[in-house]
């Protein structure tokens, strides 16, 4: 067979050979583009999975009233405080162990303020104050609603002293905070006395007034009651520590103007709100050296 014969033989079978070649090409080449399209998919359908996972985690934790921790949260956090508090004790640290304070605030007046403008406004009121506590803390601290009006504030590596202080602090700012007026007229002035409301405050702290959350929450809890049993408008510190007892509220240290030890100032440096709405985690993150706490008694009011 001549040379030309032979290259138009070649040229006639090699045709379909290049046309299925081509074919094959193309039908990778758009399933190279339909894989990274569907993993592209895949990839936002994670990441919403993912969004949605954390919102869901938010809202477990958070309270849906006041904006801050709420019970379920309160609890977990102070398992893992003591529980952080536990080993550092066995860690044989120099700085022995780990101080932890739990405060108790019950909020009174909030009856008053229902008869007068209604649930409605006393909710918002409620939720406002409650957001003007979660600044009077460390980012460290955790604050949430621990029923009704009452609030609790786990303090890590807080003792009496800064507990105290934080006590005074969060007592004063109740008293002093100016609550909402949605008037159209001209605001009302503020009562020379206070706003109408007024906290008692028991605080416990670790190890000395328990080793454990439900024992160290009964500490706070009758502390709070000698508060309370005192009129209000006051904090007590667990009758435990004998003459360590404190009564009253000191505007130099409510105000964040004179504090002792650095660690209180440390604590007073770093204000934050707490609120699970607003944040992560603080447990999430190690704990600066200081000494603040807070917890409520229970009395539905503003359920």
């Amino acid at each position: 067979m001549s040379t030309p014969l032979l290259v138009q033989a070649l040229a006639a079978l090699s045709a379909p050979a290049l046309a299925g070649a081509t074919a094959l090409g193309l039908r990778a080449r758009r399933d190279r583009a339909g894989a990274a399209a569907g993993a592209q998919r895949l990839r936002e359908r994670i990441t919403e999975l993912e969004d949605r996972c954390a919102e869901l985690e938010r809202t477990a934790s958070c309270d849906p009233l006041t904006g801050v921790w709420n019970y379920r949260h309160l609890q977990l956090t102070l398992d893992r405080e003591i529980e952080r508090a536990r080993r550092a004790e066995h860690a044989d640290q120099a700085d022995g162990p780990r101080p932890l304070a739990v405060l108790m605030l019950e909020i009174s007046g909030f009856d008053t303020v229902i008869a007068e403008h209604g649930r409605g406004r006393a909710n918002a009121i409620l939720r406002d104050l409650a957001q003007r506590l979660a600044m009077e803390i460390r980012r460290a601290d955790t604050l949430g609603r621990y029923s009704g009006e009452e609030f609790l504030v786990v303090l890590p590596d807080t003792g009496a002293e800064g507990a105290a202080q934080v006590a005074a602090r969060l007592v004063w700012s109740v008293r002093r905070h100016l609550l909402l007026d949605w008037s159209s007229g001209t605001r009302e002035s503020r009562p020379a006395h206070g706003n109408g409301l007024t906290a008692a405050a028991g605080v416990a702290v670790l190890p000395e007034d328990g080793a454990h959350a439900a024992v160290l929450l009964r500490a706070a809890d009758a502390a709070l009651a000698e508060a309370r049993a005192a009129g209000g408008d006051c904090w007590r510190i667990s009758s435990r520590r004998g003459d360590r007892t404190s009564t009253g509220v000191r505007e130099t240290v409510t105000s964040g103007t004179e504090y002792g030890p650095t660690a209180e100032r440390d604590r007073s440096e770093k204000p934050g709100s707490l609120s699970a709405c607003a944040g992560g985690d603080p447990l999430a993150q190690p704990v600066p050296s200081h000494t603040p706490a807070t917890v409520a008694v229970p009395r539905d009011v503003l359920s």
